[in-house]
């Protein structure tokens, strides 16, 4: 049987181990191809042990909906949940633990880097009393590109070329070069640092590494 595959980011509080996600964004797509897209804003995330330099990377006091200062905006108390847009949600961390169990259930996470993403997910989980249900090995594109670029180098050894045209793969590599090199421009604007612009990177980087060949294809069958 065929897992669900769900594209997945987090924008957090920080790189610590009490790190809190508080922008969530999830882009599910079914075996039969179907897909559903989510963003999550957590409304009482805890800042108590929040990094600020955390909060800036991910801009946080410009993007989270009940935190700017040019609208800002909070839940009524007796509501867990409102939906901004199709799709996006303001919601309380015990609402947002729910639609992330329900979202991720049965599927295979996929992203960058996906055992940060997935650790903070599933403490959040675990503190609303719920069981994270997704497959237990997620899948890192930047794994699957350092292995698709190093038969790519192979190749281009294999065909005599000249040796200033293989790039140099050792570790640590920016995300951002690795994408290029497998023809993905990373996200732009107002994407960029946003969990749903990079859930939606990792879904074109996914698919480019699984069918590298999908452009040529296409361009081929077009009409001469």
């Amino acid at each position: 049987m065929t897992n669900a595959l769900v594209f997945l980011d987090t924008e957090t509080t920080g790189l610590h181990h009490d790190r809190r996600p508080w922008e969530i964004a999830l882009i599910r797509r079914e075996p039969s191809g179907r897909t559903s897209e989510m963003q999550v804003y957590v409304d009482d995330v805890d800042l108590s042990s929040a990094e600020l330099i955390g909060l800036n990377v991910g801009h946080f006091y410009s993007n989270h909906p009940s935190f700017r200062t040019d609208s800002p905006m909070t839940l009524h108390p007796d509501h867990e949940a409102l939906e901004l847009a199709p799709d996006v949600w303001l919601a309380t961390e015990a609402k947002a633990a729910t639609l992330v169990e329900r979202m991720t259930r049965g599927a295979t996470i996929i992203g960058n880097n996906p055992g940060f993403d997935v650790e903070v997910l599933a403490a959040m989980l675990r503190r609303h009393k719920l069981c994270p249900a997704w497959h237990y090995h997620p899948i890192d594109v930047v794994s699957q590109a350092l292995g698709f670029l190093s038969v790519l180098n192979l190749k281009l050894l294999g065909d005599l070329l000249a040796p200033e045209l293989v790039e140099d793969l050792t570790p640590p590599l920016k995300s951002d070069k690795l994408s290029k090199l497998c023809g993905i421009t990373p996200p732009e604007g107002d994407e960029r640092h946003t969990a749903i612009g990079d859930a939606r990177w990792v879904q074109r980087w996914y698919d480019r590494l699984s069918n590298p060949f999908a452009n040529d294809e296409a361009e081929s069958e077009q009409p001469q």
